[in-house]
């Protein structure tokens, strides 16, 4: 079926995409799902990951996203992730400091002071956007 389908990933504090997609494809929960124009209704949790979509030139499009929701209806898909961000809008720096932070606190002595599912948890969010905002170099 040829046609686009309109593409919300919204946070919080923000609207991260608003446009049409040829296609999404998205990280959920139970696996990458893809939804084209005229797809069957579905609401599914999301993981930590990457939205692919290509938009109506045909140019791949990508947003890191933080766990959420997506709600995908036979002409839009709405994704409520936590927290949200096109490639191109990633911090490289900031990533890489959230990185060692991260690691640092996972390699802390004593373990019992650290919080170590919150401290993954951040070390897992700023190597997806390290890994998606190298791929724009």
């Amino acid at each position: 079926m040829a046609g686009n389908i309109k593409l919300e990933v919204v946070t919080p504090e923000k609207s991260v995409v608003s446009e049409e997609a040829q296609i999404v494809i998205a990280p959920g929960s139970l696996g990458e799902f893809g939804v084209l124009i005229g797809h069957t209704p579905f609401l599914t949790t999301l993981k930590l990951g990457i939205i692919r979509y290509k938009d109506v030139q045909g140019a791949e499009r990508y947003v890191f996203v933080s766990g959420g929701f997506a709600e995908a209806l036979p002409n839009k898909v709405t994704v409520l992730a936590q927290a949200a961000e096109r490639r191109r809008d990633i911090n490289i720096e900031r990533a890489k400091s959230a990185y060692e932070r991260a690691k640092s606190r996972l390699e802390a002595k004593p373990k019992e002071d650290v919080d170590f599912v919150r401290a993954k948890a951040a070390l897992d969010r700023a190597l997806y956007r390290l890994k998606l905002a190298e791929t724009r170099k």
